[in-house]
């Protein structure tokens, strides 16, 4: 397992908060988990295209280890294992979905982001013409 040589220097709540949910696959597992909980981990895997499974394995722990994600374990066999959003990771929702939306509004004309990962992103749900009239403002 990879091992820092520094210690974390946060000194902002931003940084703080990219340490929880920052990166590529943290914030597509919450989306993806806010939409249907919970989720086994094949179903997740599927949803997510192009995730290997230690990257799925690492973040989710992580995620588990952040108070983000609750994994929960039955005893059967074969064995289930489950992942839900918890009433903490629950609140990061609105964040992520203002983040999809602005992102969708600054998309440049004419140009193919390609959002095929988010065709069921809540950022659709205003159109992003929509989004550019709220996160625009004008100037003097």
């Amino acid at each position: 397992m990879y091992q820092p040589k520094l210690e974390k220097d946060i000194r902002c709540p931003l940084v703080y908060a990219q340490t929880l949910f920052g990166g590529k696959w943290k914030p597509r597992i919450l989306c993806v988990l806010s939409r249907r909980q919970p989720r086994r981990y094949g179903e997740l895997r599927r949803e997510l295209v192009n995730i290997t499974d230690a990257v799925l394995t690492s973040a989710l722990r992580e995620l588990a280890q952040d108070g983000l994600v609750c994994r929960t374990q039955y005893e059967e066999t074969p064995l289930r294992v489950e992942y839900a959003l918890t009433r903490r990771g629950e609140t990061l929702v609105p964040l992520l979905q203002a983040v999809c939306q602005w992102a969708g509004a600054y998309v440049r004309e004419g140009e193919d982001p390609g959002f095929s990962q988010c065709q069921r992103c809540d950022y659709q749900a205003i159109g992003h013409e929509e989004a550019a009239g709220i996160y625009t403002t004008t100037d003097g």
